[in-house]
């Protein structure tokens, strides 16, 4: 499957270089085709009920418009709303107009009640929006989210911006599509942020393009392909010590649990033995899982381990030592919570962390990012991928910007946007964990790209699993993730190794 991710700039630029060879109007009697196909196949044999198509002024409601005529020469009964603007018009949406005042579609001068439909079709605004959506088109988006059908975006769910996945403009509205069917190339802001809960199930129409006239994608939806090669199964020959040593930092006095969770994740994830080294006393071992071992930090021997640094740390001075130790280093390190909010704070522990020459992994929350980078959660998530990149550049890490498609960069500008997870892993504890399974494939020598985007698809995936067994969303706990981590992981090598075997 093609997992690439193209911008707006991009898809733009393939579609004028397309237009060089192609008759005018080629690429929307295609888009308007594989919508219409799209539509039909949610349609299935349910053809008692109306279709309605809502066009816009622009391309897309030409898009739209050509579906239209398709689905009226298949014999859908369709009605379509076209909100004609007062802007100028493209031959091709002209076009597409005329063709679908010939055909048997019916065209409603007023917007008609949007409840009693077999599909609604959204072909407002496409990936050229750039202002929040008012008057007609709100009321409209609003009445969309009141239909009990399927609803399938064309493009874009209107209202979207197809780069960041954030609704234009503030105090903006998008369409709440079941279903997107996306034209030329798949786009970042369908998969993240508010793409997710906007976009429905995505499917890429390509137009027929050919391969030579895309641009090389900067950007791809994860999957287990991108970090397959580091999933090796085991030799029957092995012992702990080939696995690594990996300390988890943190547990400052009222956090051990913190600390407790991500060296859970780490055990659970494979690591050979696994340290909760804590700020202050705690606990002398963990009753549900004797395997991990306690240590202070003040006295604890760093070299030879890979390193969590965060969870529950605080901000103690014993917090900063042993984080600076942590950074001077050389072992690769995980940096998660109260670590990013202590280098936020400090341009000397930036410098240090940017001369590193391990592997470095920061796994920020929007209001962590936001603080290393001196802006907002708020600008963060209206630019995932840009905070992303500026960040990864920034300290010369590998970046996990958590959230709903979470987005991993690294310092050259590549990026990956995660598919799994739920609303389920938004509860207290979940991204220590994260940052523990993050260490454990470290401590096995997995490159910290490949780490990274393996520990945030199994997080995900884990997720996805216990909701499946019937384990929340709802209530779902961090304390019931590492098991599934475990199965999702084992699952995932032994899948590799029957199909090296085939």
């Amino acid at each position: 499957m093609d997992n690439r991710l193209y911008s707006v700039a991009q898809i733009r630029a393939t579609e004028a270089a397309a237009a060089e060879s192609l008759e005018p109007g080629a690429l929307m009697r295609r888009a308007g085709r594989a919508g219409a196909d799209a539509a039909l196949e949610l349609l299935g044999g349910a053809r008692e009920r109306p279709v309605l198509v809502l066009a816009g002024p622009g391309n897309n409601g030409g898009d739209a418009l050509e579906l239209a005529a398709n689905l009226g020469e298949a014999g859908v009964d369709v009605v379509v709303l076209h909100l004609a603007g007062s802007g100028k018009v493209s031959t091709e949406a002209a076009q597409a107009l005329a063709r679908a005042r010939a055909s048997r579609a019916n065209f409603a001068d007023v917007a008609p009640d949007v409840r009693d439909w077999a599909l609604v079709v959204d072909g407002l605004f496409g990936i050229g929006l750039q202002r929040p959506l008012e008057g007609r088109y709100r009321d409209l988006v609003s009445a969309i989210d009141g239909v009990r059908c399927p609803v399938l975006a064309l493009d874009v769910p209107s209202g979207l911006d197809a780069d960041s996945g954030a609704v234009v403009g503030p105090n903006g509205v998008a369409v709440h599509a079941t279903h997107t069917i996306t034209f030329i190339g798949d786009k970042p802001g369908l998969h993240t942020a508010e793409g997710r809960d906007h976009a429905g199930q995505v499917q890429v129409a390509g137009l027929e393009l050919d391969e030579a006239l895309f641009e090389p994608a900067q950007a791809c939806i994860g999957s287990p392909a991108l970090f397959a090669a580091s999933l090796a199964p085991r030799r029957q020959n092995s012992h702990k010590g080939q696995f690594g040593d990996l300390a988890v930092v943190g547990g400052a006095r009222g956090m051990t649990g913190a600390a407790v969770l991500a060296a859970r994740g780490a055990l659970y994830a494979g690591a050979g033995r696994v340290f909760a080294v804590t700020i202050d006393p705690a606990p002398a071992f963990d009753p549900v899982h004797p395997e991990l071992m306690f240590r202070l930090a003040h006295d604890f021997d760093f070299a030879g381990r890979v390193l969590v640094l965060g969870p529950g740390m605080g901000d103690a001075m014993e917090a900063m030592r042993a984080l600076g130790h942590g950074i001077d280093s050389a072992a690769p390190i995980v940096l998660d919570a109260d670590a990013l909010n202590l280098v936020a704070a400090s341009t000397e522990l930036q410098a240090r962390l940017t001369r590193r020459q391990s592997a470095t992994l920061v796994t920020p929350h929007p209001l962590e990012a936001a603080r290393l980078l001196g802006s907002s959660a708020a600008e963060v998530q209206a630019d995932r991928l840009g905070a992303a990149r500026r960040l990864a550049k920034r300290l010369q890490a590998v970046v996990v910007l958590k959230g709903a498609g979470s987005v991993i960069a690294r310092p050259d500008g590549e990026i990956v946007i995660n598919p799994t997870g739920n609303p389920g892993l938004a509860t207290g504890g979940s991204g220590d964990v994260l940052a523990g399974v993050c260490g454990a494939l470290l401590a096995q020598g997995w490159p910290a790209w490949e780490a990274a985007i393996g520990a945030v698809w199994m997080h995900g995936a884990a997720a996805d699993r216990l909701v499946d067994e019937g384990i929340g969303p709802v209530g779902m706990t961090a304390g019931e993730l590492p098991a599934a981590v475990r199965a999702v992981l084992n699952g995932l090598i032994r899948e590799r190794g029957q199909t090296r075997a085939r």
